[in-house]
């Protein structure tokens, strides 16, 4: 037993007052005999023996009662049986990521958690709220009530590292409590082995009980005719039995088509026919799962027609006028004697074909153009001076061209991960027509290649910056040397070379990509850009190149939609913006990972047992109890005890 104020306790001298009283009460008489009282005699000595025992109850009963009343005064306590945490810092984390939109048994798995933390939260407690996109630090249930009540989905996916490490960088002389409130789907056996085992945090785990869901995940323009686009949805279904998912497409919140798709597969793709202009909106579907991930907004731009001009003997550049059509493309062809360095700034690519060297003023020219967003593409000749293509290499980075070698190589491995082919195919494909080449020049490039020999060096690789990219051929792609130009792989990979994707085709950014976007707009020097949306708008983060602004949006916007890009009050573009699909499948695959952890319950039972172990058990009220009884019982002996 501990006592608050152990100083209290010197009191107990008091003790000696009701015992020197009692004493003196108890003093020895003479006694004198009386003849006329002598029959008195025998009475006398059984009643001096009865007032005795009555004088020792009374004793007895107030020393007890005046311990009591000390001792009581000392607040007497039993230590908790977790005394050496109590002064823990306590630190709550919420998962609000979109998963817990789903719904548990008392509702959406977020909305329930909010509730149980403000009803069971004690006012006096503090405590420090992390969520997935804000933190409260050092405050209690009291401060923080409005901002759980308004906490919306974050489209941050719930990383538990991260913010246990933004709790190991607060500071405190305190050991930390921490309490995770989650639905465990993305809690992984690495994050768990490698956790910091001092922290240890204590896991409330919420489960949805309906877990089917059908997640819109992309769109893109599969075919082109005349009038029209032909572009492909794909819906993923992530659990079994689905209904059929009615699917809507809507121009400006305008319906203009619709149908329903049967997720007999994971995933579905269908096909929609809408009118070849400007679109901005959305794919919606319907279902009884997360509503999240229900819509795809997406936008598509009026198709612009691409600058490409080649650089070049006409008769070798004749294979680049069939892809580069007049539909998309203003493609023009010149020799390196009639070349406009003037033009070369109003270009979107320049293709180098072929040249028996790169000048030094086409260098320097070339590389101001591609600091300000136009693309490359390089082609050697048989006859390249290596020297000054490799002079011009190292002005965008480390590529350079070896000798000449008389070897023949077929090309056989496409890196579909690379810049030039992502989106590109719908499957990986190995079993294509090899195309080959009969001379070469080796190629050493720090960056991957996009196209590779058999023996593993580079056929086609990329210099790229933030804006644009240099692709270099190890090989020339005349007729002579190569069939490459027969080859299904011709097309799409010039294509993707020049074209800038950003202004042709389906706008549907992922939040939280860090993607950048070119746009044209000739802005002066202070001028600046604004995205703007339904209920949100802010100012990326931009850059002026001539004739075109590169924004980069890092984790703007907070909310999904359709966007437009202003420049003060003129209308310039439209994007659109979509959460990430991160938390789209509800099926946990971790169930052994989250049998491991530490778990409790509920809130509620967290709270009770942190304050039943912590918390002291104060016994000075009976000590008050007892001081009364006593006190009772004095009375009682004053009262019924005959003296």
């Amino acid at each position: 037993m501990h006592f608050k104020q152990p100083e209290v306790l010197y009191f107990l001298f008091l003790l000696l007052i009701p015992i020197l009283v009692h004493l003196f009460q108890l003093r020895k008489f003479k006694t004198e005999l009386f003849t006329n009282v002598r029959f008195l005699k025998a009475l006398t000595i059984q009643t001096r023996k009865s007032s005795k025992i009555k004088k020792w109850l009374l004793l007895t009963c107030r020393l007890l009662l005046l311990t009591c009343i000390i001792i009581a005064f000392a607040q007497p306590f039993f230590s908790s049986k977790d005394s050496i945490n109590k002064n823990n810092e306590l630190f709550i984390i919420l998962d609000n990521s979109y998963s817990m939109q789903a719904k548990g048994k008392k509702g959406e798995l977020l909305k329930r958690a909010v509730q149980e933390l403000l009803e069971e939260t004690p006012e006096n407690t503090t405590f420090s709220l992390l969520t997935n996109s804000e933190n409260f630090w050092n405050t209690d249930i009291k401060s923080v009530r409005s901002n759980l009540q308004n906490l919306k989905y974050s489209s941050e996916a719930f990383n538990l590292d991260n913010i246990l490490t933004k709790v190991k960088a607060h500071k405190s002389p305190y050991n930390k409590d921490i309490v995770v409130l989650t639905d465990g789907l993305s809690i992984t056996e690495k994050q768990v082995k490698t956790s910091d085992q001092n922290m240890n945090p204590l896991f409330i785990l919420s489960e949805a009980e309906q877990k089917n869901n059908a997640s819109v995940d992309s769109v893109y323009i599969s075919k082109t005719v005349e009038n029209f686009y032909e572009i492909t949805v794909q819906v993923t279904g992530y659990g079994d039995k689905f209904p059929d998912v009615p699917i809507s497409i809507f121009d400006n919140n305008k319906l203009i088509a619709k149908t329903t798709v049967d997720l007999d597969s994971k995933k579905k793709s269908i096909t929609f026919t809408i009118p070849k202009k400007s679109f901005h909106g959305y794919i919606s579907i319907q279902d009884n799962g997360l509503a999240y991930d229900n819509i795809l907004y997406f936008s598509i731009s009026k198709n612009k027609k691409a600058n490409v001009i080649s650089v070049g003997e006409p008769l070798k550049s004749d294979f680049l006028t069939r892809i580069y059509t007049p539909d998309e493309f203003v493609f023009k062809n010149y020799s390196l004697s009639t070349l406009d360095y003037n033009s070369i700034e109003q270009q979107d690519a320049i293709v180098l074909n072929e040249l028996n060297e790169i000048p030094q003023a086409l260098a320097t020219t070339l590389k101001s153009f591609v600091s300000k967003g136009g693309h490359v593409v390089v082609i050697p000749s048989s006859e390249s001076s290596i020297e000054t293509y490799n002079s011009f290499f190292k002005n965008f980075g480390t590529l350079s061209y070896s000798p000449l070698e008389q070897t023949e190589k077929q090309i056989t491995k496409i890196n579909f991960n690379h810049p030039i082919f992502n989106n590109v195919f719908e499957s990986k494909i190995t079993n294509f027509q090899y195309p080959k080449t009969k001379i070469s020049y080796p190629l050493s490039s720090s960056s991957p290649a996009a196209l590779s020999y058999e023996d593993q060096s580079p056929f086609l690789t990329s210099l790229t910056n933030s804006v644009a990219t240099v692709a270099v051929f190890a090989a020339p792609l005349n007729v002579e040397n190569s069939n490459f130009q027969q080859s299904p792989l011709i097309v799409p990979t010039f294509y993707k070379m020049v074209i800038n994707n950003q202004n042709n085709g389906v706008i549907a950014y992922t939040i939280g990509s860090n993607l950048s976007h070119i746009t044209d707009a000739a802005l002066q020097k202070d001028a600046i850009v604004t995205i703007k949306g339904t209920d949100e708008q802010f100012i990326p983060i931009q850059q002026i190149l001539s004739t075109k602004v590169k924004m980069t949006f890092n984790d703007y916007p907070k909310q999904a939609g359709n966007f437009s890009v202003f420049s003060k009050k003129e209308w310039i573009e439209n994007l659109s913006f979509n959460y990430a699909r991160s938390e789209s499948d509800l099926i946990k695959n971790n169930d052994n990972v989250l049998a491991d952890l530490n778990q409790e319950s509920s809130i509620t039972s967290f709270f009770n047992a942190l304050q039943t172990n912590r918390t002291d058990n104060q016994i000075w009220k009976w000590f008050v109890i007892f001081a009364l009884l006593f006190l009772l019982l004095e009375m009682a002996i004053l009262k019924f005890v005959k003296s």
